[in-house]
């Protein structure tokens, strides 16, 4: 749990204002095995820095927590901050992809979403997140943390 408040510090500061964080949840690793639970968290966030700027920041942050990339796969990892959203932009990048590409197949990521904003409405999918998670397929179970 330090390490999430740790990160919403450091985007605050660093990226931007803060608007509104959802409750933590707690879920199995998703994509591989690991010896225990994720946390996660969706922030809103109220920046005036591009998208590339934004990404820089995090990777950043990243860095600063002490997470190392190895490879492509999924691993354990002390943090892992994602764009889920940029507004409503599609950005199609090499290194950056909004929306992000797999959130609406993760319960994990939805449900924290869908607390702060169900009526959204991805733009290139066309559905609300409250829909994307009604949607979902994913069956590794989510639920809230209570510390």
């Amino acid at each position: 749990m330090v390490h999430l408040e740790k990160a919403v510090n450091e985007i605050s500061l660093r990226v931007g204002a803060l608007v509104k964080k959802s409750s933590v949840y707690e879920s199995k690793p998703w994509g591989f095995r690991a010896e225990s639970a994720f946390l996660n968290q969706v922030i809103v966030v109220n920046s005036n820095k591009s998208p590339d700027e934004v990404l820089d920041e995090l990777l950043s942050i990243e860095r600063k927590m002490g997470r190392t990339r190895v490879g492509k796969g999924y691993s354990s990892r002390i943090i892992d901050i994602d764009i889920l959203y940029y507004n409503d932009e599609l950005i199609n990048q090499e290194n950056l992809v909004i929306p992000h590409p797999r959130m609406h197949i993760r319960r994990f990521t939805l449900l924290p979403l869908v607390e702060l904003a169900p009526g959204f409405i991805h733009p290139l999918l066309n559905k609300t997140n409250k829909e994307l998670l009604n949607d979902c397929d994913d069956l590794i179970k989510v639920w809230k943390y209570n510390n």
